[in-house]
This record gives structure tokens, sequence and C-alpha cells, in this order.
């Protein structure tokens, strides 16, 4: 017996009651159930069931989980809104770790009960309570646990409980009490709760709160046969808790813990079960089959004698004195409690919130012609839910949170164990798969487009690609003649590209959607779609962003290419055409962009995954994807009519804007090889997560503009914010790898890379090579000289430690690029270089080839040819991979962007004052 249990039987005689012979450890007063002091671990913490509630009852604590054990799993995390909750092995290694706390929460399965919470305890002295979810521990293991944890002044709740929870202090351990939003039926009252059951825990607070009771602490005991911390302990508790005016005890057959309670505060006993007399066999709770004379009807007896009743409440017979009332159905158990305390003179905690009647405040057909007896009408909510689903009704598009999201992301997120990133839920291996303009989209609204929306940006980011003549363009050449790199360029072109360029085209976009609000449009290119009462009823006085008394060239380009690419299904194009025509005008350059940005983002829009002001955002955005592409290209290749030597018709009419920006870097249209490449190239390098530098220098120019003050913040500055933080570095030293493999092939007559008959011996080139930086590491080290160059795009300290390690990313590239029957011999090299290294000793074992180097091989066998020919140096190789690697990486920023103005706080990624440094 421990020091702590001498203290606590001391507490114990200090409270009056020395006699108290109930398994009793530590908690004199319900207050001490959960307290804003206790610190949890979570064992078996990533099982199905506490992955789901774990989360919510750290955010609704504040945090108070500090720890979770899952054998195998170390080194993993549970996210939460509030931060990831690390995971250990064992309770040893998260104690060793430096985790404390003093509760232990048991998800694991019942065979392992026993040994978990003994081996908790036995490990760490500081232990108090333990939370036992798990149903059906046997018998045995539950008196030894008791017997072990009483012994070391340790309580222990459950087992098959929920937890436990305090409203006032506003801290739930354990299970799902609450559900999955614990403050809408835990409001601080003056009733606390004591259940066999855990749902009906929740069940009961929520009902109280429809007579103007709260409650104080909801506590579910469990119902195993072994009821640890039972009715005798939370009695006694709630004698000790002032704010506790009374108490609802939901009681069900079996056992005999209530048979000797004496009550000194008012009880509605909620007592069940009369039918599970006739089981033969338990049912639910492992507890409900009844011995002799602890059946349901014994119960009632039992309460009905402590309380001076005579019968059972009903709100047709209210009998109840001042001590309580017995009822056997939870649904009166609001009256009782209000015609109980009314007795003592106490009123309720506050006003009525809600009723018990059945309603029904939200109906959705989907779109189906019901018969009536199923068309469900819905009631008038109550306020103040009526104006909430009044507003969220008429509301389109999500309004989220705002929210500290320093290296958070709503919109990317990085598997820590495959470096593979995923966007908004879909791997960058899948972007890689995907066009440029449909990974643009899909970082923007969430879903890639369907066919009418991928020609309809096609259109739009090709017709404003070409920057002749424009400060933009003029900006970025004169950043590249002073010497600056790719990236500064395009800032000094971005920088000229503010709110202004594009304030119309803005709101056109809010016209539309304004105009579409409630026309029931559900999909956008629904050629069955009537516009004509829409237009009808449009004012035109309120479309002078969309239409004008004149035709505009730029907008008779645009219309050319919806016509040429057979696009004029989409709802708002034919909206704003038959507008026109009803009135005699012209459509607009912006309006259509408005109508082509409402065409791609409509779907996820109604169905709130988008804010307004993404939408409203993205003529901003597609014109910053032209003019960054349009910018890389130097003044001589562009003219009025022309971008890199195409005509801007045929690019507008023919062209995808993967094919224009492979123009824009390597100078020609890509073949079919050479597009899918690209394409994979651009998908791959789309994101790195919301913590890569790139994407902290976006989120931070967003963030310090304020997005909380709608309107204030500068889409451009955020791609800048980017653009800044990006360097020759970025792309995995993509030049760096070029330049390495120029090295090895650029005296061995190489033709053509893609030709698996190059007659080249690629073993003996990477044994050669291998053995010659065996030497050159040699000779470093003997000089001293530990920081010898490394070879580019091998190895990588997630994907090591195996025999031979692959990078998974690169792996599925590979296989890739094999299926379609396609060869690099730059990729094959690599391969044999690493197995090389293993050989001649130059490494333990195989390193992986990473996915850097994938981006090199890409781009070299593209440029080869050219560069064997002399027809570009290797400058423009260097230029090129960093251009490229900006292209892509502008997919994930544009994500990372929206996702920050929609729910980031103001100035959320600055550095805490307390984690900035001085270095001498």
């Amino acid at each position: 017996m421990n020091e702590n249990f001498s203290l606590l039987r001391e507490t114990i005689r200090r409270n009056g009651i020395p006699d108290f012979k109930h398994y009793f450890v530590g908690i004199g007063s319900l207050k001490e159930l959960a307290t804003r002091d206790d610190r949890v671990c979570v064992l078996n913490i990533l099982g199905n069931e506490s992955r789901a509630v774990t989360p919510v009852s750290h955010s609704y604590s504040g945090g108070n989980i500090v720890c979770g054990v899952q054998p195998g799993r170390s080194g993993a995390v549970l996210k939460t809104e509030l931060n990831d909750i690390p995971v250990f092995n064992t309770v040893v290694e998260a104690l060793e770790a430096g985790c404390r706390f003093n509760v232990a929460v048991v998800y694991v399965p019942p065979s392992g009960v026993k040994d978990a919470v003994i081996e908790a305890v036995r490990v760490n002295s500081a232990l108090t309570k333990v939370i036992i979810l798990t149903e059906k521990v046997s018998l045995n293991d539950a008196r030894i646990i008791r017997q072990y944890c009483q012994l070391r002044g340790v309580d222990v709740f459950g087992g098959n409980c929920l937890g436990v929870a305090d409203a006032h202090q506003h801290v739930r351990i354990g299970g799902a009490l609450g559900g999955s939003h614990p403050a809408e039926s835990l409001v601080p009252g003056s009733v606390a709760i004591y259940s066999n059951s855990g749902n009906f825990t929740t069940t009961i607070a929520v009902y109280l709160l429809t007579a103007g009771w709260g409650t104080t602490v909801s506590m579910s005991s469990g119902k195993d046969i072994y009821i640890h911390y039972a009715a005798p302990e939370f009695t006694y508790a709630f004698h000790n808790d002032d704010r506790s005016r009374a108490a609802v005890m939901y009681i069900e057959p079996g056992g005999y813990y209530e048979r000797d309670l004496v009550f000194h505060k008012p009880v509605v006993a909620c007592v069940v079960g009369r039918w599970k007399d006739r089981l033969t066999k338990a049912c639910g709770h492992a507890g409900a089959i009844a011995g002799s004379g602890d059946n349901a009807a014994a119960k009632e007896r039992w309460f009905m004698e402590k309380l001076g009743v005579d019968g059972i409440f009903t709100a047709d017979n209210p009998v109840c004195s001042a001590k309580g009332a017995v009822v056997t159905n939870i649904a009166d158990v609001p009256a009782a409690m209000t015609a109980v305390m009314a007795l003592t003179g106490q009123e309720p905690d506050f006003e009525p919130i809600g009723d018990l009647s059945m309603k029904c405040w939200f109906a959705d057909d989907s779109g189906l012609a019901l018969p009536p007896e199923l068309n469900v009408e819905p009631v008038p909510a109550i306020e103040p839910y009526r104006e909430q689903i009044t507003a969220v009704n008429r509301q389109i598009g999500v309004i989220p949170p705002r929210e500290t999201m320093k290296d958070a992301s709503g919109a990317s997120m990085m598997d820590p164990e495959t470096q593979i990133t995923r966007l908004h839920g879909f791997s960058i291996l899948d972007l890689a798969t995907h066009t440029y303009e449909d990974n643009i989209v899909l970082a923007l609204v969430r879903e890639w487009p369907d066919a009418v929306g991928q020609a309809l940006v096609n259109v739009v980011l090709n017709a404003y690609v070409c920057q002749h003549g424009s400060p933009a363009l003029a900006a970025a050449q004169a950043a590249r003649d002073a010497g600056n790199s790719p990236n500064t360029s395009l800032c000094a072109a971005l920088s000229l590209t503010g709110p202004n360029l594009t304030e119309p085209a803005r709101q056109a976009t809010e016209i539309l959607i304004e105009r579409f609000r409630n026309s029931g449009l559900i999909d956008p290119s629904d050629p069955r779609f009537e516009v004509e009462e829409l237009v009808a009823a449009t004012d035109p006085e309120l479309c002078q962003a969309l239409v004008a008394p004149s035709p505009d060239p730029k907008a008779e380009a645009i219309l050319a290419g919806v016509s040429a690419r057979g696009a004029g299904d989409s709802a708002f194009l034919r909206y704003l055409l038959a507008f026109c025509e009803r009135h005699q005008l012209h459509p607009t350059a912006d309006g259509l962009v408005a109508a082509v940005c409402c065409q791609i983002a409509w779907r996820p829009l109604i169905h709130k995954r988008l804010s307004i002001t993404t939408v409203a955002n993205l003529p901003w955005h597609l014109r910053i994807a032209s003019i960054l592409v349009g910018a890389s290209v130097r003044p001589e290749r562009q003219a009025a009519d022309s971008f890199g030597g195409i005509p801007i018709e045929e690019l507008i009419r023919d062209w995808s804007f993967t094919e224009t920006a492979f123009l824009a870097v390597l100078g020609h249209r890509p073949d079919a090889e050479e597009r899918f490449a690209f394409t994979v190239l651009l998908g791959l390098t789309a994101s790195n997560g919301p913590g890569t530098i790139s994407a902290q220098g976006a989120k931070g120019a967003v963030s310090a503009d304020g997005p909380e003050v709608p309107g204030r913040v500068q889409v451009n500055k955020g791609y800048i914010g980017f653009l800044t933080h990006t360097g020759y570095a970025h792309g995995g030293n993509g030049f760096e790898a070029m330049q390495f493999l120029m090295e090895r092939f650029g005296d061995r007559d190489l033709a053509d890379p893609s030709d698996p008959n190059h007659g080249l011996d690629l073993v003996r080139i990477a044994a050669e090579y291998a053995q010659e930086y065996k030497a050159y590491k040699k000779r470093a080290k003997a000089a001293g000289n530990l920081s010898y160059t490394m070879i580019p795009c091998i190895n990588h300290p997630v994907f090591k430690g195996e025999d031979v390690n692959l990078d998974p990313r690169e792996v599925y590239v590979r296989e890739l690029f094999k299926s379609r029957g396609s060869y690099n011999i730059f990729h094959e090299f690599y391969h044999e270089l690493v197995h090389a290294l293993a050989s001649y000793g130059v490494s333990a074992n195989v390193y992986c080839v990473n996915i850097d180097a994938v981006i090199a091989v890409i781009l070299l066998k593209i440029l080869w040819v050219p560069y064997v020919r002399g027809e570009v140096d290797a400058g423009f190789l260097e230029s090129g991979a960093f251009t490229t690697f900006l292209f892509g990486r502008l997919i994930g920023e544009a994500a990372e962007i929206e996702d920050h103005v929609t729910r980031g706080r103001n100035m959320d990624t600055r550095t805490p004052a307390s984690r900035c440094r001085f270095v001498s």
C-alpha cells in the first residue's frame, strides 16, 4: 500500500465518513471525477473506436490527452484538431519519452485488459484513475484489477463504460459521452447523472435540457458483471459535490450495488428492464441478467422505499416526494426532476432548451419524386436553430471556422512513412496522370473538371497566356536581364498582377452566383437545364460586369474557342449568351471568364465544399497561372497575335494548357510521349505538404494580409510568397542531377535516351563511377573534409535501413512508364548506380533512387537531343528545370493559398517569441 493511499484514507476520515466500506480510493467529490488537471494516456489508441472518439474528447477537453499506446505503432500519431497525439509501443516507452499522465483510458480487447491495466499502474506511480471501455472483461480479471488498483490508490471505472464527463470543467475522459459535439448536450447545471447505459447517459442529459436542467457530472458506470466504481461510490462523491443539487440514476437489472444506498439529496431513479426477466442468457450488457432478488422489480422497490414514494412517476400519475421519484421511462425524467425539485423550493437551472416532441427540421428528397406519405415536410425549428437553419439554407458555399494553420493545411497532407503527398485527398501519384489544367482546377475547387469544364479552362488559360506588350512581361524580362533567377523574375511579373486586373471578372462571378443561387441547378453541364426564366428575371442594371454594348475582341476569341471545342453546354454560358441576345448586348471577356469559373466550381460550391470567396477569387488564380507561364517566355518569342511562334487563336482553339506550358519551357509542341512525361513531371512536383518552405511562404503572405477580413487578401502576394521561398535546391536539385548525368553520358555518343537498344553498357558505366566515387570519398575523409559532395537524387532519410531501399513514389513512376513501353536510359542508369555503390562497398546497402531523380531524368530525356546538338546550353537546362518545378508547384500553392484564405487565422504562421533564438 503506497503513501498516496494512506493520504486518501485520511481524506475519507476528514470528510466525516471513516466507516465508508465500499470500493473507494481517492475521489471524495464528483468535482474530482474529471478535471482540467487530469492528463490522459489511451491504451489501444489507434483502434477503430478510439480513432473516432479520442480526437473529439481531446479537442473538447482543451488537449488533455498526452499520448497513446499501440504495440508495433511507435512513432505514429493520431490526428486531432488541436495537435497530433504521439503513439508509443508501451507505457514505459511513453514515460521514457517524457509523457506524464495520471489517467489511463483502456480500449484493449477483453483478454488483454487485465495485463494492460496492471502494467500501466505498475510502471506509472502517478496513475490515479483507470477507465475501462472494453466490454465483457472476465469476472476473474475484473476482480484482480480491482484488488491490484485499490492497493495502489487507483480508482477504476467500467468496464464496458463510456467514461466520465464534467460539464462545468468542460472535460470528457474515456468514451463518447455527448457524441461528436459534447458541448451541445453537456451543458453546465446542477444535476449529476449516473447511468448503467453509456448511450443513455447522453440521452438523459439532452432530455434534462428540455426542462431547463443542466448537468455537473455525467458518469457511465458500465454494466459488465463487475462494476468497479458503482452506485455507492457515486453516491458518496455526489453528496460531497456542492454543485450537484440532485442526481439522476439510470439502473438496470443485476447486482446489489443500489440496495443499501442512503440519499441526502433528491434523486430521480430510472429503473428499467422488467422484460429481461424472461431472458435465459445475457442480452446487451453482460450484467443485465439478474440473479435472485436483483431484477428490475426488486430495484424499483428498493428505490421507492429510499425515496418515500408508493408508485412509479408518469405524466398521468406524477407521484414523487422531496427525496425523489422512480420512473421506468427516460422520457419521464425531466418532468420528474422538475416536480421533485419544486417540492424542495428549487427552480430549474435555465429556461428549457427544446422539447421532446417528434420533429423534422431538415428534409431533402435529393430531387426524387416521392409519394405524399414519404414526402416529409419539415417544421420550423426552435430558436436559435431556426435562424441558423434559414441562414444555412440560403447559404451557398462553406464558411469554415478560423484556426491556426502553421504547419497545417486543409488542402494537403504528407504520409510520414511513404512521403506521398495528398492534395484534397488525391495522391500526387494520381495527379501525375492528370493534365496540368485539370490539376490547377483540382487545387482550387477540390475536384477535377468534367469534359466541359476542362475545355473551358483550356480556353481561358490559353486566352491570357500571351503577355506581349504587357507590364508584367517587361518586368520579368528586366529582372532576368539583371541576372535574377526564374522565381525572382516571375515575382516581378506577379507583383503587377494586382486585384484591379481581375476585379471586373470577380464581380461578374459574384453576380452569376447570386443569379443561380436559388435556381436549383445541380449539374452545370446538363444541356436540359432551362435558363429562360433566369434570363427573363434578370435586371440588366445588375449585369454591367457581364455585358457590353459592343463586341470585345478577347471575348470573341474566347467564344470561338468554346465553339471549336464543343463546350457550349455550360448553363452559365448559355445564360449569359441568352441574356445578351435578349437585350442586344455582347458578353465581356470578364463575363465569360466568370461563367467558366462558375462552371468548374458550382458542384463543390452547392455541396458546401468551397467558400464564395474562393469562387470569386478563381479569375485571379487563372490569370496568375497564365501570366506565370507567359512571363517565363522572353519577349522576342511573343507577338500581338502569337506565343512561342504559335498563333494565339490556335492555342485557344486547339491546345491544352499542358502543351502551352511545355512550349513555354522547351520551345515546341510536345508529341504524345513528351506530353505524358511532362504531365507526370508537373503532377509529381505539385506539393510536398503544408510544412514545405514554399507552402509556408504562400501561407505566410496570405496570413500577413489578415485573411479574417474579407477582400483584403491579395492573391498574387500569396504566389509571390511561394516564389520568394523557392530556390534552385527545390525540385530535388534537378539541375545538379541533370549535370551529373551529362557528365556520365556527355562523351558516350548517346543518340536517343529513349531507345533501349542504345548500345551502352550501363552496368560498366555505373561500376566505373562507383569505384571513382569510392576513391574520391576516401581522399576527402583523409583530408578531413566530411562535407564531401554527395551524388544527387539517391538515398532518402525516410527510405533506408533495408538491404534494398525503395522510394514508393519513384517505383510507381518507373512502373507507370514501363507499362507504356517507355524507356529512359538515365532512369535505368540510376538503378544500376545504386546497386554498384553497394557492390563496391561505397554504401552498406542499396540506396533508393528518390523521386527527385525522376524529375531530372524526365527533363533530361526531353532536352538531350537539342543539348547534344548544341541548340541549348547548360544554362537553358538549369532554367528549364527550375521553371518546370515552379509550374508544377503552382498547383499545390494555389490550394494552400485558398485554404488559408478560407480558414487561416491572422498572422498564424508567425513563430512564437519563445521559440526565437539568437545564434552567435
